[in-house]
């Protein structure tokens, strides 16, 4: 999932600070209030709906986890877990799976939930009708790209089995089908929808929708009946809060219960409240795709020695403040698949030159460099690339652009190379690789640096189909190295995200994945 990261601003000076930490101690003993209203979080900019089938972007898949159950879900390590179905089992093929419902699942209008309502809420998301949603979760079940296209009137490989199983029959075997029904998009809503739905949602999940305030906040009460166990506070609000000060004011106020640390404040939050603070790796490279089809771009020698030439440690640790691991690959070190002997492209600049000779380039060349113009960290990155590849005669232009013009010029293929990041869909090495790296994803699929290999092709869909887990990320692990040798993109990090949580918090840690936090477990305390 392409997701450019935010801009990130200067949060306070020294006298800012002390400011704001005079209205904290001033608020720490207003914790019986906190107890009353529950925790406090926020988004950047306000969901697109609360209706899971229009359920595209990152912040609307937050809301959605917190109203709505699928059949499978994440938790916050992005371990799957059983939700509705409470267990299920697939053939030997791995082209036929069949799920069982959990016994006493209710609506939050109270009505049970059956087998029935899986097959509607499916269709209702694949129905050309239903605009604007994101449906290829479900496209591998038999039948529903015709559906999706108008050209049949029901999906052939959805079959339900009473009121308690429905089972699945997909087109190939795919081993990662259960974690495609843990995105929001498979979510299971009830029948007889009103047309205010995406204002007003009714689902089974563990909070209950309260009350959206466009642009100021959403309000969430606890679903005591949840078939998980109730959610620990009595409530839940989400605040929209779009700018990077603003939500430090608010923490610092004890006004939000967590806030991410923008970049350009790491140190500071480290030295001022290391008490407050939590850090997870993410699920995300940064990384610049190099065109494949593009001029010299072409040769791998060229992009081995565009990875050569740039110093990526010194650029973590001086434009990153070190919040990241260095990448030997495109699977995050935390996921099966990835391999932790491998070692990163070394700063080796004669070794680039010889790279650069060998491939015919003695006199160097000129590329050109896109970057998003509203991301202050990554603009630094960019310069720090530029100036490290002009070392070995690469004289490279930077692009800057409004997020949406880049990303649109990127998949089209009319970047040379571009900085940018991969936010992950589902926990799992084949969201790096199939999206990434398969000659059937170039361009919007996420194959942003157009490679193009025949066995890698052949080797992804041989690991998608393999239905034992070892066997799978060995596959995954051969797959990444050749990639690597190849050298498709400039290999930078894997994010480090770092949050501070107000000490009132208890229960609550970083998720790994969008939709991995539910805020179940999290309560607030009068103090800590």
């Amino acid at each position: 999932m392409l997701r450019h990261l935010h801009r990130t601003v200067n949060l306070f000076d020294t006298a800012k600070s002390a400011l704001f930490l005079g209205i904290l101690a001033a608020c720490r003993g207003t914790g019986g209030d906190q107890e009353r209203r529950g925790p406090v979080y926020y988004e950047r900019d306000d969901p697109r709906s609360l209706d899971p089938a229009l359920s595209t972007d990152v912040t609307t898949g937050e809301m959605i986890a917190l109203l709505f159950d699928g059949l499978t879900q994440f938790d916050g390590d992005g371990r799957l877990l059983p939700a509705l179905s409470d267990r299920w089992t697939a053939d030997r093929t791995g082209r036929r799976y069949v799920f069982h419902l959990r016994a006493g699942v209710s609506f939050h209008d109270g009505r049970p939930v059956v087998a029935a309502d899986v097959k509607r809420s499916f269709l209702r998301v694949l129905n050309p009708q239903t605009h604007g949603g994101r449906v290829w979760p479900l496209l591998p079940i038999a039948g529903a790209g015709d559906f999706a296209d108008g050209h049949a009137t029901d999906v052939r490989g959805i079959e339900v089995l009473g009121d308690t199983a429905v089972a699945f029959t997909l087109t190939e075997p795919l081993a990662v089908f259960p974690k495609f029904l843990a995105m929001p998009v498979a979510s299971v809503v009830p029948p007889a929808l009103p047309a205010d739905f995406g204002q007003h949602p009714v689902g089974t999940g563990p909070w209950r929708f309260v009350a959206w305030q466009h642009d100021d906040y959403l309000r969430f009460a606890k679903n005591p009946s949840y078939w998980g166990g109730a959610p620990l506070s009595e409530s839940l609000t989400v605040r929209i809060i779009p700018e990077a000060l603003t939500r430090a004011a608010e923490f610092l106020a004890g006004r939000i219960s967590v806030a991410e640390i923008p970049f350009g404040e790491t140190a500071k939050w480290e030295q001022e409240h290391p008490d407050w603070l939590k850090r997870k790796p993410a699920l995300r490279p940064i990384y610049v795709p190099l065109n494949n089809r593009r001029g010299p771009l072409r040769d791998p020698r060229v992009r081995q020695a565009i990875n050569h030439a740039v110093n990526v440690p010194e650029i973590l640790r001086t434009v990153w403040n070190g919040r990241g691991a260095l990448a030997a690959g495109s699977i995050p070190p935390t996921l099966g698949g990835s391999d932790p002997s491998r070692r990163p492209y070394g700063y080796d600049t004669t070794e680039a030159r010889r790279l650069l000779r060998a491939a015919g380039y003695s006199n160097g060349f000129s590329l050109q460099l896109w970057r998003s113009g509203t991301n202050v960290e990554l603009g630094r990155v960019a310069q720090a690339i530029q100036a490290q590849l002009a070392a070995v005669g690469i004289q490279v232009e930077i692009v800057s652009r409004d997020a949406s013009s880049m990303r649109e010029a990127v998949r089209k293929g009319d970047t040379d190379m571009a900085i940018t990041d991969w936010w992950a869909d589902y926990p799992d090495a084949d969201n790096f690789l199939y999206p990434l790296f398969h000659s059937a994803s170039f361009g919007p699929g996420g194959n942003y640096a157009f490679y193009n290999d025949r066995v890698t092709d052949s080797l992804i869909m041989v690991a998608r189909r393999t239905v034992d887990q070892s066997a799978r990320e060995a596959l995954y692990a051969r797959i990444d190295t050749r990639v690597y040798d190849a050298a498709p993109w400039l290999y930078l990090w894997f994010a480090v995200d770092l949050w501070a949580e107000h000490p009132s918090i208890d229960g609550w840690d970083i998720p790994v994945i969008f939709n991995g936090q539910r805020w179940t477990k999290v309560r607030v305390a009068a103090r800590r």
